[in-house]
Formats: structure tokens, C-alpha cells, sequence
């Protein structure tokens, strides 16, 4: 059983490593995309410390234990799904919402929507059914269910897109302690 233990360990530390150093390139290229280059130069520094190290340990004496690679694999696709979770928590940049309500909600939504504080800009555009209103909402990543909640409660099918919004200045957002918040 002794003999175990340090495989056992050498293992668990190949696949934690890889945890850690995906978890850490999944922040980094949000931190890359968020334009915060020297956060994500010393993530990249650990993350490739840590990766190093890992595939060290796997390569030490040779290829021909297949636990290994199982452990390395695991670790990477397990750090791929915790990265990707600490990513929507920590909700970081901001979004852009696109509505396209049917004419009769328009005045409603965006009544709604503002009440609640985020901004909304409206055009009037001419659509394949006829005229539509689009509303533009940019908000907080943080702020999007609370926003998609609004959409859904007034038209469960009402069409809509979301997207990144890399650089924003000004605009009107839900102010901290707002309704918005709670």
C-alpha cells in the first residue's frame, strides 16, 4: 500500500496542476478581452509556471504509465469547466442587448426597462413584417438575467441578441443599490 501513495500523490498533483493552470488561462483571456494586459501577463506567467511543472511530472520517466495522461487529461478538461465557472461569477465587462419587442410591448419594455435603471435607446427601423422598434440596452455583465428576466416575464419569445461590448464611455447604468440590484 506504501507504494501507492506516492503515485497516488504524483497524480493527484498532475491533475490539480492542470486544474489550476486551465482555470488560470480561462481568467487570462477574459483579462486579455477585458483590455487588462498586465493582470494577464502575470496570470500567464503562473499559469505557465504551473503547466511546466505538470507536464514535468508527466514526462518524468517516460510515457508508459497511462494514468499519467488520464490525470493530465482530466485536470485540463476539469480546469476548463471551473475556469469558465469562476468566469461567470466574477461577470467582469459589459454587454450589449439588442430587442426587437412586437410594436404593441415597445412602450411597455422600455418603460419597464428604465424603471429598473438601465438605458435605453430605441430606433425605428423598417423590418421584413413591417415597421419594428429596436431597443439597444449596455449593461453590466453582472446585470444580464436581471435584464433577460424583464424580457421574459413581458413575451416568453420576444427575439433578442446579446453581445460582448469591449469598449464602452458614458451611458446610463442601474446605480449600486439600485432595484437593479437586489
Amino acid at each position: 500500500m506504501e507504494t501507492w501513495l506516492p503515485l497516488l500523490g504524483g497524480y493527484l498533483f498532475i491533475f490539480f496542476a492542470r486544474v489550476l493552470d486551465m482555470s488560470l488561462d480561462v481568467i487570462r483571456v477574459l483579462m486579455l478581452m477585458r483590455d487588462k494586459r498586465l493582470l494577464a501577463a502575470i496570470i500567464g506567467f503562473l499559469e505557465v509556471s504551473i503547466f511546466i511543472l505538470a507536464l514535468n511530472k508527466v514526462l518524468a520517466g517516460g510515457l508508459d504509465d497511462p494514468l499519467k495522461v488520464i490525470a493530465y487529461a482530466g485536470g485540463f478538461a476539469t480546469g476548463n469547466y471551473i475556469g469558465s465557472f469562476i468566469e461567470n461569477k466574477l461577470a467582469l465587462g459589459y454587454l450589449s442587448l439588442q430587442v426587437f419587442p412586437e410594436p404593441q410591448l415597445t412602450p411597455h419594455l422600455i418603460n419597464k426597462l428604465r424603471q429598473e435603471g438601465f438605458g435605453v435607446t430605441s430606433v425605428d427601423c423598417q423590418g421584413q413584417c413591417g415597421e419594428r422598434t429596436v431597443l439597444f440596452v449596455l449593461l453590466k455583465r453582472r446585470d444580464l438575467q436581471k435584464a433577460l428576466s424583464i424580457l421574459n416575464n413581458l413575451d416568453p419569445n420576444i427575439f433578442f441578441n446579446v453581445s460582448d461590448a469591449r469598449l464602452i464611455h458614458g451611458g446610463v447604468f442601474p446605480a449600486k443599490g439600485s432595484r437593479l440590484g437586489k
